[in-house]
């Protein structure tokens, strides 16, 4: 199969914004899925609430549109009713880490069979650009003008907590590791998480006086390097797949 094969083309062009960094990631996706030889009939793809979630809706196959928060909880059930298939989570960080939280701890910790891809832009972009558990410290958002005082939350210690465990740190500019970790996802026997350092341009970077998505597609290159063999968890800089287990 060709990587158009798994694209719904008459639904394009897409409801994200020019420039956005979603994009690149379901074309990354697609470009895996053709390299895995997937077939349709075996794939599921599942997404939640917020612009990463319209994803599902893009893939010529089986997919699912859920709730706000439930993507992870609604693959798991697929994932039980049909081992055979191959579920896919393509969803945002506010919707898998932060109002999907919950699901993603104890998926995880049960080391069910999924991949999630998690397109992570550290806010919540559909809804106006609020502060969201990924937001850096000191960023301004719309509901932190004076920059969030909050840690975000660790995805990398809840992905790794368990014995077995699969995380991969990509991003939008090194789009080749960005497929590698795709690709070593979708063949892990487990529970395998995607975190994709992304950027929302129109509700998070023109508030940053950032001008177009070449300009911060620059600055997560400026923000992040590849670790080809970490030794433990990676840096919070860097770009690798920490795995163990099987």
């Amino acid at each position: 199969m060709n990587y158009k094969d798994y694209v719904k083309w008459e639904r394009m062009p897409s409801t994200w914004c020019p420039g956005c960094a979603i994009g690149t990631i379901f074309k990354s996706l697609a470009y895996t899925l053709e390299k895995l030889s997937v077939p349709r009939e075996e794939l599921v793809v599942v997404s939640g609430i917020g612009c990463s979630g319209r994803a599902a809706g893009y893939f010529d196959g089986d997919s699912v549109h859920t709730t706000h928060g439930r993507a992870v909880a609604v693959a798991e059930g697929i994932k039980r009713g049909n081992p055979a298939l191959k579920v896919i989570v393509f969803s945002g960080d506010g919707d898998l880490v932060g109002i999907g939280g919950n699901h993603f701890l104890h998926t995880s910790r049960r080391d069910v069979d999924l991949t999630v891809v998690c397109v992570n832009n550290g806010i919540y972009g559909m809804t106006g650009g609020q502060m969201a558990p990924t937001t850096p410290p000191g960023e301004k958002t719309l509901t932190s003008p004076r920059g969030t005082a909050f840690a975000p939350i660790n995805i990398q210690a809840i992905a790794t907590a368990g014995p077995r465990h699969f995380y991969a740190r990509a991003s939008v500019y090194q789009v080749n590791h960005l497929q590698q970790a795709l690709r070593e996802a979708i063949e892990w026997p487990g529970f395998a998480f995607v975190d994709v350092m992304a950027f929302c341009l129109e509700n998070f970077g023109r508030r940053l006086a950032f001008k177009s998505g070449h300009e911060m597609l620059f600055k997560v290159k400026a923000d992040f390097k590849i670790n080809p063999a970490p030794a433990g968890r990676l840096a919070d800089n860097e770009l690798g797949v920490v795995k163990h287990g099987h």
